[in-house]
């Protein structure tokens, strides 16, 4: 088999790997589709299996990281050689040669080689009890998959990557075969010599007379050097006419705030779930969209020019649902509004949308399921959580990423929806590190700077694009400890910014700004963890599992209200 056949893991191909039930999740490590993972598990057993299928006959190897390479990996390596087959638990304490776990934690159910495929099926507990294991937990993971040719486990020689998944927390994914799309792109802009430079390009899409849904889009990077992230707005009816230029310069383009597709560094393809896609045409033709692109250009590089963008793939078979995306988080523009101390071994920031602001702008407003999250920060971010309250109190998370990465920001889909009533709150809180800072960090534009984001994808789609906040304090940026406070004094800001009354901005799709003064930061939830017990330890030696949808739903609601 060459390399360039695709593997054979998606949905409705005829043959065995089509009647995996026990095995609901899948998706693609490789932007090539020749690694496929697909998963299934037990919450209340605490049991996870994994099938692992790669283009190749010789070795492969699947690990669990908590970084973007080998550092510190929890892996398992195997393959069909001339003598049988082999399987081992392994543990990387650095970027080198793994070398065997002690404590054998990965039981092997299946390993076989068909058509110029190695598959290898294997589970585990959650928690093994073993300190050279990972945990897995109910946040995005970084997978490591590596492979060879022959079936000496050796370097890779560069058939290897990592991808950032949900295990736990994960919903399939339609494939639709279509070959209708829209490209969005700059066409050979020049890159000024800047660290950084936000440019803006207002369009009219390609007119369909009736209604579509995007389904699918796909960040198309000419440099990826350069491009930080790019963003795909709906404008307001006050934009009439196409423009581009530099971003954020007081002109109509700041109205283009309906975010329709995200992408940022360590994306990759998105896919909507199959009952719901985001709409275009119809109605809203002749509307106006503006595709914005941040370029990093810490070298301050000249003379280069480039033609990112996206590619939107769209059907006239409609979904059930229309897709929204809702903006949260710290409000940033290009005004710095308060900083982050320098020093800081770990500092966080805070944001909040009430949802019963809502009803000044739709009425009335209905439930809201979100079934995918995208979390952004800059370099010092280290953790983003999204909080999700009801009537006060915590009902479960929305979003979260404890070892937050920022070569690795992807859009996570989650494994169930989770339902906002009107009334409900959204605290988005972000976690830095700046002990390798002397100076003051801001709140703002540049990859150097700060931002805290979480992108919402929802169903049923509402007319309102934002719900940001900011602490209602006055000369705030002028209050934060300089390099020399302690810790205490550092801890003692970030308390201020939390829990002064906070400014909320709830925009809709026409640009109608309402402002709120008295918005309220909760205290969130210590972040859920499986405890190590030997129950959870021996069950990895048990028999496959069946999956069962409602033993998943109990424990999935039991891990919300922790």
């Amino acid at each position: 088999m060459t390399s360039t056949q695709r593997c054979r893991c998606v949905k409705g191909w005829e043959g065995a790997e089509a009647s995996d039930h026990n095995l609901p999740f899948m998706d693609y490590l490789d932007n090539n589709h020749l690694v496929c993972l697909k998963w299934g598990f037990d919450d209340v057993r605490g049991e996870i299996t994994l099938k692992f299928i790669v283009n190749t006959t010789g070795w492969i190897g699947f690990g669990l990281s908590p970084t973007e390479d080998m550092t510190g990996a929890d892996l398992v390596m195997g393959g069909v050689g001339s003598s049988g087959t082999y399987f081992k638990d392994y543990y990387s304490a650095s970027n080198t040669m793994p070398e065997v776990d002690r404590v054998q934690s990965y039981t092997l159910l299946s390993l076989t080689e068909s058509q110029g495929q190695t598959i290898m099926t294997f589970s585990r507990s959650f928690q093994t009890c073993d300190n050279q294991d990972l945990q897995i937990t109910a946040q995005p993971m970084n997978l490591l998959y590596a492979y060879g040719d022959t079936d000496e486990i050796d370097y890779h020689g560069g058939q290897a990557g990592v991808k950032e998944v949900n295990l736990l927390d994960h919903a399939p994914q339609a494939a639709v075969a279509s070959g209708k799309y829209m490209s969005v792109t700059m066409q050979n802009l020049p890159i000024p010599p800047d660290d950084t430079y936000y440019y803006c390009k207002v369009m009219q899409l390609s007119p369909l007379d009736t209604k579509h849904h995007i389904y699918q889009f796909q960040p198309v990077i000419e440099h990826p050097d350069l491009v930080h992230h790019m963003l795909l707005y709906s404008c307001p009816p006050l934009v009439t006419t196409p423009s581009e230029g530099k971003c954020y310069q007081g002109n109509a383009r700041d109205a283009c705030l309906g975010v329709v597709a995200a992408w940022a560094v360590g994306g990759g393809v998105f896919a909507l779930p199959e009952n719901a896609g985001i709409p275009i045409g119809g109605g809203d033709n002749g509307a106006f969209y503006m595709l914005q692109i941040h370029y990093n250009n810490p070298n301050k590089e000249s003379g280069r020019t480039d033609s990112s963008g996206m590619r939107l793939l769209y059907t006239d078979q409609l979904r059930q649902y229309d897709v929204g995306i809702l903006t949260t988080g710290v409000s940033v523009s290009a005004h710095t509004f308060y900083s982050i101390p320098p020093r800081a071994n770990a500092f966080r920031a805070y944001a909040v949308c009430n949802t019963s602001l809502f009803s000044q702008i739709i009425n009335p407003v209905p439930d809201l399921q979100v079934f995918a999250v995208m979390m952004h920060t800059h370099l010092a971010g280290r953790e983003v959580r999204v909080g999700h309250f009801r009537n006060g109190r915590q009902i479960g998370f929305l979003g979260l990423d404890a070892n937050y990465d920022f070569n690795l920001q992807q859009t996570t889909t989650l494994g169930s929806t989770k339902t906002i009533k009107k009334g409900d709150e959204i605290v988005v809180e972000c976690g830095y590190s700046t002990t390798d800072r002397a100076g003051v960090t801001q709140m703002g534009l540049a990859t150097t700077d700060e931002m805290c984001l979480a992108f919402l994808l929802y169903y049923p789609r509402i007319n309102i694009t934002t719900c940001i906040s900011l602490p209602n304090i006055t000369n705030l940026k002028d209050q934060f400890p300089d390099g020399s406070s302690s810790q205490e004094e550092i801890m003692a800001y970030e308390s201020t910014i939390k829990n002064v009354p906070h400014l909320e901005f709830v925009i809709g799709d026409a640009f109608d700004v309402h402002l709120y003064p008295n918005g309220q930061v909760r205290d969130m939830m210590e972040t859920p963890t499986f405890p190590c017990n030997a129950t959870n330890a021996a069950n990895h030696q048990r028999a496959p599992w069946i999956w069962s949808q409602a033993s998943l739903l109990f424990a999935l609601a039991w891990i919300a209200l922790m």
